[in-house]
């Protein structure tokens, strides 16, 4: 439901969107359908092109406005204002270079850092134990817009954040 709420606004649109950490491609049947929208969807591991593509596809972009590109989000390779929104979801928590990570004492907190190892082996790096709201919050956006959803669903995988933030 958030995910219709937060890009509801990106769709119809014609703009050039770089999604950090497209894996396969999840949120492009959100926001990319149509020929005015552009994608640009970067990610650390090139298995995950074929399966963005036919997302890609599946949400009704034309093969001529996605670029796949093999990157990490610290170095990524477009140059400043060359895209008009980005969209990440489910990234912060593998990148390296992240200054908090959580350190209250809760039972969730407690297993994500015991299973963080084990996570991050298994799903291309993904920390568990990210505090990734914070993060977003302190990066010198001029206003970010953040929630918090639990998903009953992924118990140790939670909360997840979301929302918009702008330049």
């Amino acid at each position: 439901m958030y995910k219709s709420q937060i890009f509801g606004n990106l769709k119809g649109k014609g703009l050039r969107i770089l999604e950090i950490g497209i894996g396969t491609g999840p949120n492009l049947s959100y926001y990319a359908s149509g020929s005015g929208v552009e994608v640009v969807g970067i990610d650390p591991n090139p298995k995950m092109e074929k399966y963005a593509r036919s997302s890609a596809a599946s949400a009704g972009l034309p093969t001529s406005n996605f670029e796949f590109i093999q990157a990490v989000g610290e170095a990524i390779p477009l140059s400043d204002a060359s895209v008009d929104a980005v969209v990440g979801t489910l990234v912060l928590c593998s990148v390296k270079d992240v200054d908090m990570t959580l350190k209250d004492g809760t039972f969730l907190k407690f297993m994500q850092r015991v299973l963080d190892p084990l996570q991050q082996t298994l799903a291309d790096g993904c920390h568990l134990s990210r505090e990734t709201g914070n993060d977003i919050s302190r990066a010198g956006f001029s206003s970010v817009e953040l929630n918090t959803a639990f998903l009953s669903s992924a118990t140790f995988i939670n909360p997840h954040a979301y929302g918009i933030a702008y330049k």
